[in-house]
Parts: structure tokens; sequence; C-alpha cells
């Protein structure tokens, strides 16, 4: 489908490599690039052809440079908590989708930036990205997710030292805290992600989708509560199809043949 600042190519094992297309601006989110991230989400969810989403920028200075200032320097309190709630339901969209969302990260990943490599569930960066959320820098708070993505990450600590420092950090300290998980040189960064999704699309897709929706679900829960939820959802996925192709063919020395579409 069309957008306005965002590119998408889809090879034949329904891998969309999306780039985020603002390379004078350094990718930097506005309202174009939220709009086009919530209807990419909807366009996955819907899609059975979409199987996995690849995110990255355009350009080799940038993933997403941060938000676009001389918009956030209009806003008021009312218009600013509106900018805030569209990019959390877009974020949310895709970090919800039941199909891998990886983002290849070629450089500069800030502010909001750093927010959307966070909603997505896999971060592969090449050594020339660069993390950091320096909001505070502008008398302001991350208002993409950060305040909240990245404590679960890399721990209250290291979250706040980020946070109220404003510190940019590279890929070797984003890998070191958790934050990424694989720094790989630059040349063979899309491919790398695309390895990994095509890894995870021989998976059973109805698992790998009960897995997103089950982390989810479960990350916040009381451990007792968490771990009746995974019993429950366990219990869900034993009664599968999947789950009699995957054990009969584990069990019959070959390959499974899931219904991936």
């Amino acid at each position: 489908m069309p957008y306005t600042t965002l590119l998408t190519s889809q090879d034949a094992d329904g891998i969309v490599v999306v780039t985020i297309n603002r390379p004078d601006k350094l990718n930097a989110l506005n309202d174009a690039v939220i709009a086009d991230l919530g209807a990419l989400a909807a366009w996955a969810a819907s899609d059975a052809s979409v199987r996995a989403l690849i995110l990255t920028g355009a350009g080799e200075k940038a993933f997403v440079a941060g938000a676009d200032i001389s918009q956030i320097a209009k806003t008021d309190a009312a218009s600013g908590a509106a900018l805030s709630a569209a990019g959390h339901a877009a974020f949310r969209a895709l970090e919800r989708l039941p199909k891998p969302v990886i983002a290849a990260i070629n450089g500069f990943a800030l502010g909001g930036g750093c927010e959307l490599a966070m909603a997505c569930h896999i971060r592969y960066a090449s050594p020339n990205a660069k993390f950091g959320q320096p909001e505070v820098k502008l008398g302001l708070i991350p208002g993409y997710g950060g305040t909240v993505r990245l404590p679960r990450l890399v721990g209250r600590g290291r979250a706040l030292e980020l946070l109220m420092s404003a510190a940019m950090i590279d890929a070797v300290e984003a890998h070191r805290i958790g934050l990424v998980n694989k720094v790989v040189p630059a040349e063979g960064l899309l491919d790398e992600a695309i390895a990994l999704a095509k890894t995870i699309l021989t998976m059973g897709p109805a698992a790998v989708a009960m897995i997103v929706a089950t982390v989810d679900r479960a990350f916040d829960l009381p451990l007792d509560a968490a771990l009746a939820f995974e019993a429950e959802q366990f219990g869900v996925a034993c009664g599968s199809e999947e789950k009699r192709e995957g054990t009969t063919a584990f069990l019959e020395k070959r390959p499974a043949q899931f219904s991936g579409r």
C-alpha cells in the first residue's frame, strides 16, 4: 500500500523491509511518519502475505534521529499529549503484531528513533548506530515510550542515567546493557536481519504469535499470575493442529510442515 514517508519491499517469503524515508531530516518522526507507521501495522496485521517486518532508515547516517523538533516546538499541553498518544498507538500496534518485527538500526537512533527501535521485538545494530534519549536537553521527557520501555530493557538504574543525562551511547555499549540484541557489520545489517526473520518463519507461526502475546501480557503481571497465564496459553497450544504437526514431525525425524500463510 502507498505511504508518504515509508518505502516497502516484500520478498517471496513475505518479509517486508520498511525504510523510513526522510533522509534530508535524518528520518525524523513527524505526524506523517507516525500515521504511516500506524497504517503499516494495520496492514501487516490484516494481510496474510506479510509474515515479518524489518524496519530501517534511509541513508547512511540515521535510523531515526529523533522527533521533528520544529513540530514539537509548536505544541502546548493539549497538543503535546495528543502527539504522544498518537505515537504510543502506532508503536504499540507494531509491538503487538503477531509477526516478527525486527529493527535494523543503521545509524542514529535518538529520542523517538530509540523509542521506535525499542517497540520492535528484536534489535540488530550496525557499529555506526548511536542511541540516546536527549529530550531533557529540550526541557522535555520522552513521549513515545522511552520512560516505559527503556527501564524494562536495561534496568531502572541504567535507564534513569541515560534519561536524565541525555547521554549518547554506541552500539557496543547498547549491546552490553541489553538495548540491542546483536551488533553486525554495516554492510551485512539487512542481510542478518532478513536471515533472522527467515529462521523465525520456519517455526510454528501460531506459536510465534502466541509467544509475542504471552510475553506482552505476562511481563507486568505478578510472578504467580504470569505463570498461570503461561500455563493457560500452553494448554491452548497443546490443543492446536500446529502442535500436532510439530511433535509428529519431530518423532518422525522430518521437517515440520507448518501452514505459515
